[in-house]
């Protein structure tokens, strides 16, 4: 297997890649470090989704509850009783578990667009929920944490970059490996895959609690990266379409394809912000665009050339 897994084009792809993204700070000003360190928390983001809907098939509406759900319990604990910052981290990583776990145990019961609609409804219900209690939560204003990652731009990038690295090499092994296997079978066909003798739910479980893991480290890293928790920052229904959007612009089931996505999504927002209300309407329509001629995503697409070559 992993012999296999340092066969893998994508893996020297995305290798050669966080070299060139490491020797960054060495050119770009203060403001670019500070959009890609953003683009590479939604980047991980979007990789955690791509391992539930591209290899499990379950598509997630809500990615934002368990980013949400980390976010949240990090500023909160740090707000209230100023515990270490990877302490923190590791109260929002352990909460967005328990979450998914006890949101996927019903959902994972439901097949097609339900299971769908369950996690949409349960972003609904945290938003609400913040409102409810925004004495604790700053409300719909949202909050503003004591403690932050870093004051210095560079050391931002290196803490979000390292934390990008790292997690897409699990991943992207985990896509590749035995579990990886099995998910991409019961999201094809999952009858079949019982047949086999395969446990789908328990791996679709499994699956859900990783996307949650992930989502709510890097919910938690970046709420202390931007110095605030608010909805319109990790929650809003926006920010999952957008993690959405780049996962399947990246390309489904290559996990580094979510990474390419995301980073492109945040770029041209960014590059595009004097256009005004047009900047959204412009990047729409390449994504669109994109999604529908170009089905696998722009690193799937890449690959099939390159085989086809």
């Amino acid at each position: 297997m992993l012999a296999q897994i340092f066969r893998s084009r994508p893996l020297w792809i995305g290798l050669g890649t966080a070299v060139i993204a490491a020797l960054l700070p060495f050119w770009l000003s203060a403001y670019l470090l500070g959009v890609l360190t953003a683009a590479y928390y939604f980047g991980v983001f979007a990789m955690a989704w791509d391992l539930l809907f591209g290899f499990a098939g379950e598509v997630n509406f809500g990615p934002t509850f368990l980013i949400g759900l980390g976010a949240y319990t990090a500023a909160i604990l740090d707000n209230q009783w100023g515990p270490p910052i990877p302490v923190c981290i590791l109260a929002g990583a352990v909460v967005a578990v328990i979450g998914g776990l006890l949101l996927a145990l019903p959902a994972l019961r439901l097949r097609g667009p339900y299971f769908g609609l369950v996690t949409l409804v349960a972003v609904l219900l945290l938003q609400n929920a913040i409102v409810i209690f925004a004495g604790i939560t700053g409300g719909e204003i949202g909050m503003t944490v004591p403690d932050v990652l870093s004051i210095d731009a560079t050391v931002n990038y290196w803490y979000s970059l390292a934390f990008l690295v790292v997690c897409a090499l699990i991943l992207f092994g985990l896509s590749r490996s035995a579990i990886g296997l099995i998910l991409q079978a019961s999201g094809q066909d999952a009858i079949e895959a019982q047949a086999l003798g395969f446990n789908v739910t328990k791996h679709k479980l499994a699956a859900f609690c990783i996307s949650a893991l992930f989502s709510g480290v890097a919910g938690a890293m970046l709420v202390f990266y931007m110095g605030t928790a608010s909805v319109d920052t990790v929650i809003d229904i926006s920010i999952g379409v957008q993690v959405i959007i780049a996962a399947v612009l990246g390309g489904r089931r290559t996990i580094l394809g979510a990474v390419l996505g995301a980073v492109f999504l945040i770029l041209a927002t960014e590059f595009l912000r004097p256009l005004g209300q047009l900047n959204t309407f412009v990047v729409a329509a390449v994504a669109l665009g994109v999604i529908l001629f170009v089905p696998d995503g722009l690193l799937g697409y890449a690959l099939r050339r390159g085989e086809r070559e």
